[in-house]
């Protein structure tokens, strides 16, 4: 068992590691001023957000979601968006009839409609349901922003946004995953709130 000293020198050794990665989130700051702009048009003219993510990737996905169907910091009307996964009927039924790559896609394929937005989230980038999800959106006309890790994987030429956080830890991924879906949700809801 480690020592009471070795533990809080470990918190420390995580805690720096988070704030050197966060350090590095400036320079995605286009990028993502670029998707708050997608997002923003496709939900203006009535489209609808679509999330999906695997893993501690899905609960972002829901996290999302809630944050802009319920309230992120203003009172106003709720926004269109939806987590692709939390209909575990659906989710059991797909994965056993067409298997786990499928999940999304059909989901995907049921919901979207032309001029959507797929928030695709995957810290790999090569989550073969996230990738399956991405072809449904490019058949329905649906434009795609990925987030994802430092390499982007196979992801990274999938989308037509990518925002690659500058990390191979999968830990410090989802954590700036997390602060970039903030800010993300923040900028929305003022725009769409003053509309």
């Amino acid at each position: 068992m480690e020592s009471s000293t070795q533990q809080l020198d470990k918190i420390m050794e995580i805690w720096s590691e988070h704030l050197e990665v966060a350090k590095t989130l400036p320079r995605l700051a286009g990028p993502v001023s670029s998707a708050v702009d997608m997002i923003y048009s496709s939900l203006a003219a009535g489209g609808q957000l679509l999330i999906a993510g695997n893993g501690g990737s899905a609960a972002d996905a829901q996290h999302l979601a809630a944050e802009l169907t319920g309230r992120f910091l203003l009172e106003r009307k709720p926004f269109r968006a939806l987590a692709l996964h939390p209909n575990t009927s659906s989710l059991t039924a797909i994965g056993n009839d067409y298997g786990f790559e499928h999940v999304f896609a059909r989901e995907l394929s049921a919901h979207a409609r032309p001029g959507d937005v797929l928030l695709a989230i995957t810290t790999s980038g090569n989550s073969q349901n996230i990738l399956r999800a991405i072809e449904a959106a490019r058949q329905t006309n649906v434009t795609v922003i990925g987030m994802t890790g430092e390499s982007g994987g196979r992801l990274r030429a999938a989308c037509d946004l990518c925002l690659c956080v500058p990390s191979k830890s999968t830990a410090r991924i989802q954590e700036m995953h997390i602060t970039i879906g903030h800010a993300i949700c923040e900028l929305l809801e003022a725009r769409l709130a003053a509309a």
